[in-house]
């Protein structure tokens, strides 16, 4: 398939976050690819973007496969041959975050499933798409972390996020800002860049029904940088155009 559009790849794009995401990007001019493990739920979503005009497809990931990032990168190699944009924004959540210190009490399982889809997965399937990315005039990696991650916040006991500390979760999320900023210095020298963004705490399964950002202002911290220009930031860790500490 040929497309002069610029390729946007959203894991997790068929609901939420990575919806809106996908919504925004494709109003934009891009050609969205929605990455998720259940083709009915994408289609539901592709169906939405293509209702506006714009261009949207599906393409199968599963990020508890350890082969689906190679199959990702095929099918994407093999339909587009190049890859402009890779949002990583699927992700999981298993335990109870607000006013919770789980450090005790955190099983092996919820780490090791929580680090799997949050950490491992995403650096899996970002090496996958990296020559596909290296093929674009300017790619751009954006991965979706959370304030949770940030260890100088909560090392203050004065930190809003303080209460918040749920082992797992925030872990994975921390390893996947070191992610970040290694992958920004490997990449330095190419026009590549890649940033972790904190969306906010959103009104989605995962947020809950308690957090103050509805779903669909959810997409600005995304889109902001994976439309970044060629002076922009890399190695980044952002809430809007705001830098959180790490």
């Amino acid at each position: 398939m040929t497309t002069h559009s610029p390729i946007a790849l959203i894991t997790g794009g068929n609901r939420g976050i990575g919806f809106e995401t996908a919504k925004q990007l494709a109003s934009l001019g891009y050609h969205i690819l929605i990455a998720a493990r259940n083709p009915q739920q994408a289609q539901a979503a592709i169906e939405a973007i293509k209702a506006h005009g714009h261009q949207a497809d599906y393409v199968h990931y599963d990020a508890s496969q350890p082969h689906s990032a190679q199959a990702v990168a095929q099918a994407v190699k093999t339909r587009f041959g190049r890859l402009d944009v890779l949002i990583n924004n699927a992700g999981m959540l298993q335990e109870t975050l607000i006013g919770n210190n789980n450090t005790l009490s955190v099983d092996q399982d919820t780490l090791k499933t929580t680090f799997e889809v949050n950490f491992f997965a995403v650096v899996a399937l970002t090496q996958a798409l990296i020559p596909l990315l290296e093929r674009a005039p300017a790619g751009r990696i954006v991965n979706l972390s959370s304030i949770l991650a940030s260890q100088t916040l909560h090392s203050s006991p004065d930190s809003p996020i303080a209460p918040a500390k749920g082992l797992a979760y925030n872990a994975s999320k921390s390893a996947l800002n070191m992610f970040t900023i290694h992958l920004a210095d490997a990449l330095k020298d190419t026009p590549i860049k890649v940033n972790s963004a904190h969306p906010g705490w959103v009104k989605t399964a995962l947020g809950g029904p308690h957090a103050p950002m509805e779903v669909a202002d959810s997409w600005k911290t995304s889109v902001t940088l994976a439309t970044l220009a060629a002076d922009g930031p890399s190695g980044g860790y952002f809430h809007e155009s705001q830098a959180l500490p790490w």
